[in-house]
């Protein structure tokens, strides 16, 4: 390994922003991109720094090599994440699947290689999924001891489904992109040298609409499945404002011109 590649991977986690789109890429390939107690909370941070970032209007999460992540780093599971610092531990993984859940914007996972515990936790959090064929998931904390944590698990249920979380999370399998595709776990399957850029066009096409009727629409989805009060009446809330948005006075101006519409997410 060169200086330059060396020093490129001292960075575990790499924030790009351009054209509306922020990048967030786990960099550390040669662990398979095994996250650290460090990097669970950088990565709420990152998340929510983006999130009040009103020029961001999609975000990518992805990660670096051949592997999106293989979840949380087991070498520290003896020290970090022992008894006594577990709990310490598992609050820095919620806060990290809570600012991917929560982010202002939608949140796309972009998933080749294995998706494997945490790394599995963080990409069921996104909105939308996409991954390359040698894609394998896994939610194997059953094979190690821990218990998966509640607030992750609600995310898993949202993405896969009763059934197939029950079934990953009582046998530790791993599943093939095919499978998950079934389950409605991913969206599609996009070959390998195309994963970047169907991310980049779908959040493109993202942060090409109107910032708050897409924020309107995450709300109402998430009221959906939570079922929560407190969701509905966000939902509601940021529904009507978008009637009396400027935005809204925009798209009906552009329909009626026959152009482009320019948002400007107010």
């Amino acid at each position: 390994m060169t200086t330059i590649q060396q020093a490129i991977e001292q960075e575990p986690l790499i924030v790009n922003k351009g054209d509306g789109v922020a990048t967030i890429t786990i960099n550390r390939p040669r662990r398979k991109n095994a996250i650290n107690h460090a990097m669970w909370l950088d990565l709420a941070r990152h998340f929510d720094e983006l999130s009040s970032d009103l020029q961001v209007r999609a975000i990518i999460l992805t990660g670096a090599g051949e592997d999106f992540s293989a979840g949380a780093d087991i070498a520290e599971f003896d020290t970090l994440r022992a008894p006594g610092n577990a709990e310490a531990y598992e609050a820095a993984n919620a806060a990290a699947f809570a600012a991917v859940r929560n982010a202002r914007v939608p949140v796309i996972a972009a998933l080749r290689g294995v998706c494997f515990g945490g790394g599995f936790g963080l990409a069921a959090a996104a909105d939308i999924r996409i991954a390359t064929p040698d894609a394998l998931f896994s939610v194997p904390a059953a094979r190690l001891g821990p218990a998966y944590p509640q607030d992750a698990m609600q995310d898993i249920v949202a993405a896969a489904g009763p059934q197939m979380a029950r079934y990953l999370t009582y046998t530790g399998a791993r599943i093939d992109a095919p499978a998950a595709l079934a389950a409605g776990l991913i969206l599609e399957i996009v070959p390998k040298d195309e994963l970047g850029a169907r991310a980049s066009a779908i959040a493109a096409s993202i942060a090409a609409n109107a910032p708050l009727s897409v924020r309107a629409s995450k709300l109402a989805i998430r009221a959906v499945l939570s079922g929560e009060a407190a969701d509905v009446d966000s939902a509601l809330a940021a529904g009507a404002a978008t009637f009396a948005s400027a935005d809204y006075a925009e798209g009906r101006a552009a329909f009626r011109e026959k152009r482009s519409p320019r948002f400007m997410g107010k």
